[in-house]
This record gives structure tokens, sequence and C-alpha cells, in this order.
């Protein structure tokens, strides 16, 4: 009864996600409080809730401060003297373009953020491409490659298998450093052929383009907000926040929240100001906050009220003997893939904690399951994926169809998981 409830819970709430019938915020919230309520639990439901939300507390705090420390960052310009070094280093090379294209899409998506570093990126490196002839898929494809290699501890999907699995974003993600590295490299090497190829297709090795061709335009506004005095300071800050999570095993949130205080304190000094720096940001902090918090009320109602485990049980049952062991691997292998079929709410919050119980069944700690969801669904699976939004920014600022992109992207994308998967098995992360 409770694995049939459960299996019925994740299908209402997918097909609402997916359908667009509600929010991701509203379909996490009231469809397990109606199964819950439906299985007799009553007012035990709110309890579960309130379980599943403390679960979540610490990573819906780290991304707020996170969203707000990069933001600030980048209204004071701290990437700016890097955007402009990378565009004097790349000249008129088509190679050197491609990986300049791709180092600055890395950069930029510190923030987590794949439609800003689109936003960022594409309107910075079109006009090369465009004074050149490139290939303006060859200008998508290396953003999003960059994009989706950047699974980092505050990024989109790991914050939300952290929530969904109740492990800290550090645990799932330190182990996949070396993992990381092995894509960037495929990455850069992707993106130097794509360049080579793309110079002997037009002829081009380092053809002389008009003087002006670097130069950034911004709007009045940004500009008020820039204080390029500050970069050693805002670049030093930045360091020592990376380095406090990932070297020395700091709380994320509080190294978030001490940063933007700092972050505050060093550019815009003034009480106005600062409210203002945070009112900007606000809006994506709390919205992303709140569909995790809703997140954790949803696993809490499904594990407490035994739903999850009954279904597992389930799964386990239907699963071919010495089948189990090898579910982390088979999840890399197709977690890619996975991301045109589901958004990452509906993945990360309806199918995983799912699948991650029945691994348990079978000996595979729920980290596992975790870190084979991060080498492809919706990490490299997002710049492809019609069920994000970020995509069709990407496409629309680039100038190409959506299907064409796709098309052009999907194989490099698919061989960047595909690759993370065998160094995660190296590494011994998957049993194989």
């Amino acid at each position: 009864m409770l694995a049939l409830l459960g299996a019925c819970t994740i299908l209402i709430l997918l097909t609402a996600i997916l359908t667009k019938r509600m929010t991701p915020l509203s379909a996490l919230t009231a469809v397990p409080v109606a199964a819950a309520l439906v299985g007799g639990f009553g007012t035990k439901t709110a309890g579960f809730m309130l379980h599943g939300i403390q679960g979540v507390a610490g990573v819906a705090g780290m991304f707020i401060f996170a969203i707000l420390f990069f933001g600030i960052m980048t209204d004071a310009g701290m990437p700016d003297p890097i955007i402009d070094a990378i565009l004097r280093a790349v000249g008129t090379n088509p190679a050197r373009i491609v990986m300049g294209t791709s180092l600055l899409a890395l950069l930029v998506h510190l923030d987590g953020s794949g439609a800003v570093t689109f936003l960022i990126t594409i309107p910075v490196m079109l006009p090369l491409y465009q004074r050149l002839n490139m290939d303006r898929r060859v200008l998508a494809c290396a953003a999003s490659m960059a994009a989706g290699v950047n699974f980092l501890p505050w990024t989109g999907p790991m914050i939300r298998a952290s929530a969904s699995l109740h492990i800290p974003a550090a645990t799932i993600f330190d182990p996949l450093i070396p993992v990381q590295l092995a894509g960037l490299i495929f990455v850069f090497a992707t993106a130097w052929w794509l360049g080579r190829s793309e110079a002997r297709r037009l002829g081009l090795d380092a053809s002389i383009l008009p003087a002006g061709l670097h130069h950034r335009a911004m709007n009045p506004e940004q500009l008020a907000l820039r204080r390029p005095s500050r970069f050693w300071p805002n670049l030093l800050l930045t360091l020592a926040i990376v380095a406090g999570m990932t070297a020395f095993k700091l709380e994320p949130v509080g190294v978030f929240m001490l940063g933007v205080v700092l972050a505050l304190q060093i550019n815009y000094p003034a009480l106005e100001m600062q409210r203002a720096r945070i009112d900007a940001h606000a809006q994506a902090a709390l919205m992303m906050a709140g569909i995790l918090f809703a997140a954790g009320a949803f696993t809490g109602i499904m594990k407490e009220s035994g739903m999850l485990d009954a279904m597992a049980k389930s799964a386990v049952g239907l699963t071919p003997p010495g089948a189990g062991k090898h579910l982390p691997f088979a999840l890399g292998l197709v977690s890619m893939p996975l991301s045109v079929l589901f958004d990452p709410d509906s993945f990360y919050f309806g199918i995983l904690p799912v699948i991650s119980q029945a691994a348990a069944k079978f000996g595979v700690a729920p980290v596992q399951m975790a870190q084979a969801a991060m080498v492809g669904m919706h990490t490299t699976g997002f710049p492809v994926s019609p069920l994000t939004p970020a995509p069709f920014l990407l496409v629309g600022l680039v100038g190409i169809e959506f299907r064409e992109h796709q098309k052009f992207t999907i194989p490099f994308l698919l061989a960047a998981s595909i690759l993370m998967t065998l160094v995660c098995v190296l590494l011994g992360l998957f049993p194989l």
C-alpha cells in the first residue's frame, strides 16, 4: 500500500512539474501533503515536514548567501580584469578564441548560474566569431561544455542532490575534484580541436582585425557599481572562501555569510548601497531557497511516512541479482541523457531519493548515487535540456536554432559525461 501510494505521489509530482500545471514550490509542498493525508498520517504530516526542512536548512542557507556573494562580486567588477585579459590573450587565433570562450564561461559560472554565464560570455565573445565568420554553434558548444562540467558545491544540481539525500555538499563534491579536473581537460582539449577545425575550414590563423574589437560596453548603472580599485581584495576574498570550503572543510553557510558581510563592507560601505545590492539579488536567492525548503518537506514526508522505504524494497525485488552494485555506474552513463527527460527538481527531489534508497539495499552508499548524478544530470546535460530556460537564452543570444545546438553539442557533452563516469570507476568511486 505504501509503495503504491509513494509511486503515485512521485508520478503526480512529475506530471505537475513537467506539464507546468504547478510550480516546483507548489508541487513539492501540496502533492506529498495530500499523499500523507490520504495515507492516514493526519497531524503527523507537519512533523514529517519539519524533520525534512531541518535537514536542508544548511544547504538553503548556503545557497542564499552564495548567490548574494557572487552577485556582489559581479556588481563590483571583480571578473572584469580577468575577462579583459582573456580577450587580449585570444587575439584572432580561432583555437585560442574557442579555448578562451570555455575559460570565460568556466570562470563566470563560479556563481552557479547558467543564465548569467551565457548572458556574460556570449555577448563578449560573439563579435570575434562574427568577424572571423566562425561557426556560432562552436561558440554555444564551448560555453556549454565549460558550464556543464562545473559542478561546484554551490551549483544547482549539487545543492539539490545534497538537499534530497541529506548529505553535505562537500561530502559529495570533494571526491569528485579529480573527476572534474579530468572533465575540464576534456573541455579544453575539445575546444582546441574545435578551434583548429574552424581555422582549417576558414583558412584563418592570425588575421588582422580592426581596432576596438575587444571593447566591452557597459551601461551607466553598471559603471556606477564597479569598484576597480578593490579587485585584489575581492579576488583574495573569493579565493579564501573557496579554500575555506574545500581545503579546510569549513561549514559553507558560515563561510558565505561572512563572505557577504565582508564583500559589502569592502565594496559598498554605505548602508543604502548595501540594502540595494541585497535587494538586487534577493529574488533569485529566495526563490531557490523556497524550493529547497519545499523539497525538504517532500523528502521528510516520503521518508518518515515509510513510502520511500517501501518503494525502495519494491525496486529491489525488480532488480536482477548482482546488478545492484552497478547502479552508480549505470546512472552515470545515462545521467546526461536523462536531463532531456526530467527537469532538475523532478529528478533530484523525486527520482534520486527512490533509486538511492533502492541502491542502499545492495550496499551502495547514497553518496555514490549522488556523485553518479553529478557527472551528467543537469550538469553536462543542462545546456541542451528543453526543460530549463538557460539553453533557450543561450541559443537566442548566439542566434541559432535550438535543434541545431542540440545536434552539434550533445555528442561532446555526452562524451564528457561518459569520460567522467569512467574516471569515477578508475578512482574506485563507483564499483564495477
